[in-house]
């Protein structure tokens, strides 16, 4: 991530991805979060798996106030993330990341670093087309802000990740 030092980690109890993205939106609004701060989450593994959230800020003092604005609503707040590949919610320019895009322009319009194409060698072509289905979630690789794209129809792209999954087995 881009600044653990001043990050936060809130431990809800979130069972699944949509929920602790809910919560992420949820809490950036109530605490009106600037666009800058990075939201993400993170699987947390072991005998009560769940999805824990972070929020990375520009400052100390601004973590430090937002922390003090959770713990008085009750969140459990612990300081850092959890690990360096948080999958980012939101992020500088995710609002404008709408429609269908080149992917020069996803990049030119957000703090994502890098597209990558699931078996494919090399970065897409700057002008390749990703429908993005409003909703972008790019993961943290190594210090990048990363978004995983898969080859659709028309020589289009699409995020890996899509916004309603159909639930492994649902037509069992």
């Amino acid at each position: 991530m881009t600044t653990p030092s001043h990050a936060l980690t809130v431990d809800a109890g979130s069972r699944d991805l949509r929920a602790a993205d809910h919560l992420i939106q949820r809490l950036a609004a109530e605490l009106a979060l600037p666009e800058d701060v990075f939201g993400c989450t993170h699987l947390v593994r072991g005998d009560r798996p769940r999805v824990a959230v972070s929020f990375a800020f520009r400052s100390g003092a601004e973590r430090d106030a937002v922390r003090d604005r959770l713990t008085a609503r009750g969140y459990g707040v612990a300081p850092g993330v959890p690990d360096d590949t948080g999958r980012a919610v939101r992020y500088p320019g995710a609002a404008a990341l709408t429609g269908t895009l080149t992917v020069a322009e996803l990049l030119a319009r957000s703090a994502i670093t890098r597209v990558t194409v699931l078996g494919a060698p090399g970065a897409p072509d700057p002008g390749t087309p990703v429908v993005t289905a409003d909703h972008v979630r790019p993961q943290w690789q190594r210090g990048d802000l990363v978004l995983t794209a898969q080859p659709a129809s028309g020589g289009t792209l699409v995020p890996f990740e899509v916004p309603d999954p159909t639930p492994c087995c649902a037509d069992h």
